[in-house]
């Protein structure tokens, strides 16, 4: 999958900007704050059909300004064309070959995509849901089942918690029906989120393995309500638990992927170099694993990664992406020097476009391919 031609309007802090990209590396250049990640949010938003960053569509409409749009050409054997308009208070408009989806759902996964950024800490630091969330945009993007059954598991949830908090003694018929329901797609969830575990961590392992020499032994673990029995047993077991404290105990929302380093917690015993290495070794884990599923190549965002890391890690990472196991990559840095070291090592196409208070322009561009061709 390659993007080719990206148009924004008034998304966050960019006023406008039409960039025909390079099919391989896409550099942006610029100081905290000046927009270079949301040139890369405004990729993901077309991805996903919401921001990395902002919950609320409303705060990525720019400041003073009633609406946004955004288009994205793109190159996957045919030519796709996706856009996104949204007016500041309505529900966005997401369009494929301009024919508007009738659910949005319908459209995750047309674009496989992997970001990498310094928030990404929090699958480390954070609590378990941000972990769950980790599985779910990985499959949702590999099996286009996914998300309808994880919304019915999470409206029947909502539906069963909220019998658990009314003041009269739930309707127990209401409930069992509930509880059916959370058993039939929470089953279903774990078996995804099961396989996707087993395939990720031995593809973790060797990228970790690779970035930091070896000095380390990572681990990953999945654990879920649901290696305790059938899950309408383990839901309904402590039924009068929840509705005691109103609130649904047991499911697969509780599920969570345990990280280790060298057999203890990463989150208690990792430095910052070490929780680094290994969120980006788990992005290109996730990465190949979505290339292997889908027999496509997903685009690589790489927002501000090497910050905090030594210059060992910093050259095993340029040496990873440079290779031609990558596509399209996008990638931004304050610091020059780093873009330097990728774009010396790879043979491929690039271009580098500066950032400065929402403005984007093109600085530099080099077809290698043409260039070694024509000497």
């Amino acid at each position: 999958m390659i993007l080719e031609k990206l148009s924004i309007i008034n998304y966050k802090n960019i006023a406008e900007a039409t960039l025909t990209l390079s099919p391989k590396t896409n550099c942006f250049i610029g100081h905290n704050g000046a927009g270079k990640t949301n040139v890369l949010d405004a990729v993901y938003f077309l991805s996903f059909c919401h921001s990395a960053s902002n919950p609320s569509d409303a705060q990525v409409i720019r400041h003073g300004q009633d609406f946004l749009m955004l288009e994205g050409n793109y190159d996957d054997g045919e030519p796709v064309s996706v856009t996104c308009g949204m007016k500041r208070g309505q529900k966005k408009h997401f369009k494929r070959n301009k024919k508007e989806y009738r659910r949005l759902s319908e459209h995750i996964g047309l674009i496989p995509i992997v970001l990498v950024s310094p928030a990404d800490t929090y699958l480390i630091d954070g609590g378990s849901e941000e972990r769950r969330r980790l599985m779910d945009v990985v499959i949702a993007q590999t099996d286009t089942l996914y998300t309808d059954t994880l919304n019915r598991y999470n409206k029947a949830l909502q539906q069963r918690n909220t019998l658990l908090k009314q003041d009269e003694e739930p309707d127990p018929e209401m409930m069992d029906i509930f509880e059916e329901q959370m058993a039939l797609t929470g089953e279903s969830i774990y078996r995804s989120r099961a396989a996707f575990a087993e395939a990720l961590t031995p593809l973790f392992q060797q990228y970790y393995e690779r970035i930091a020499g070896g000095r380390e032994r990572v681990a990953l673990s999945y654990v879920s309500h649901c290696q305790r029995g059938p899950l309408l047993e383990v839901i309904r077991r402590d039924r009068w638990k929840d509705r005691a404290i109103g609130y649904s105990l047991h499911g697969v929302h509780r599920d969570d992927l345990e990280i280790m380093l060298d057999g203890h917690p990463m989150k208690r015993e990792g430095s910052q170099g070490q929780q680094k290495t290994f969120v980006i070794a788990l992005k290109l884990a996730q990465f190949e694993l979505i290339r292997q599923t889908r027999r496509t190549t997903p685009l690589l965002l790489l927002d501000d990664i090497f910050d905090k890391l030594d210059a060992q890690r910093v050259e095993q990472i340029v040496n990873l992406v440079s290779g031609d196991d990558f596509g399209q990559i996008f990638i931004t840095d304050t610091n020059r020097e780093h873009l330097d070291q990728i774009l010396a090592t790879s043979a491929h196409d690039y271009k580098i476009f500066g950032v400065e208070d929402g403005e984007v322009s093109e600085k530099e561009s080099q077809n290698k391919r043409a260039s070694t061709e024509n000497t």
